[in-house]
């Protein structure tokens, strides 16, 4: 009996604290009509199904400040519609991505150039169920506003409106320099500065944005001489595109074109020469080192050095100098 009364005591206390909610684990008390909800979904956030990009890297530049390069694979990431404040320049490598801007649908596909300038609204998606890849170069406007002025000579302000160029070998050239600039080392100052220089000229004149200033002529005896003695003084330094043609006072596009007028070779290329030059005099000294006369000339490492000393002369630093 005792037994009994016990197990009753218990059932009443265990129907009591159901009732009043001080059980462990039981709802607690509610008016009349309000909805219970369980403890365990208290608090929890709610998720909204997105997509995320497979992978996507982001890198500036420091030799053109206001330019940031990214490269991206996506399979199931697509970009609502959306806007930039700077100018994109964007390249499809594999696959194809479908655009949506000023109610027409394009697609970007290997070979194409796609111009977005700022303001532009638009989306991004695969075409089909496949993936893609892009890489684009992000440019401030100020850096658009200073290329466009030493490209045209104006002060002028650039109207650009969405454009997509189709221009294979502008692009193939366009990854190289990408690629290039990606590198952390490999690319010399000058060869990117006036590689990117040469290519924008040429992406603003195929989209009508700007009029090429007409450069005419060579660099005076003086400027050219000035020029020359500075490379020669500075040959282990890094050297500048601005520091030339401010040497000349010119533009970067104008000094661009009257130095290869005048010697026949870019900028770059001739430096390039005469560090090569200086390195085969500091390699028929046996005792130098190979990676010591690589840093003396100018070259970032000693395979870059190696590189470039057998494309110009047959052979490796190691057999010119043995």
């Amino acid at each position: 009996m005792a037994g009994q009364a016990s197990a009753t005591n218990t059932a009443t206390s265990i129907r009591s604290k159901r009732r009043t909610g001080s059980a462990q684990g039981t709802p607690p008390s509610r008016k009349r009509g309000q909805r219970y909800t369980p403890p365990e979904v208290l608090n929890v956030p709610r998720v909204t199904p997105f997509f995320m990009a497979d992978s996507v890297q982001y890198q500036q530049v420091a030799d053109v400040p206001g330019l940031v390069l990214s490269a991206a694979r996506f399979s199931q990431f697509r970009f609502d519609r959306h806007f930039h404040l700077d100018f994109h320049v964007g390249l499809v490598t594999a696959g194809v991505q479908r655009q949506s801007l000023n109610g027409t649908t394009v697609l970007l596909g290997p070979g194409c150039i796609s111009l977005m300038p700022p303001g532009e609204i638009h989306d991004g998606t695969a075409e089909g169920d496949g993936e893609y890849t892009l890489k684009t170069f992000r440019l401030s406007q100020e850096l658009v506003a200073s290329v466009a002025g030493d490209i045209s000579g104006t002060d002028r302000k650039l109207e650009l409106g969405a454009t997509l160029l189709e221009d294979p070998v502008l692009a193939g050239h366009l990854l190289r320099l990408h690629d290039a600039m990606c590198r952390s080392h490999g690319a010399s100052t000058l060869e990117v500065q006036s590689e990117w220089l040469t290519l924008l000229e040429s992406m603003l004149r195929q989209s009508h944005a700007i009029v090429a200033e007409d450069v005419k002529g060579a660099l005076s005896p003086a400027q050219w001489r000035q020029v020359r003695d500075y490379c020669f003084t500075h040959v282990g330094e890094k050297i500048t595109l601005d520091e030339l043609a401010a040497l000349c006072a010119l533009g970067r596009f104008q000094f661009l074109k009257q130095f290869k007028q005048t010697v026949g070779m870019t900028p770059h290329a001739w430096l390039v020469r005469l560090r090569l030059e200086r390195a085969c005099s500091l390699l028929s000294r046996r005792s130098t080192a190979i990676a010591e006369v690589a840093q003396e000339v100018g070259f970032y490492d000693q395979s870059h050095f190696n590189r470039a000393f057998r494309q110009a002369f047959g052979v490796a630093p190691s057999s010119y100098q043995s």
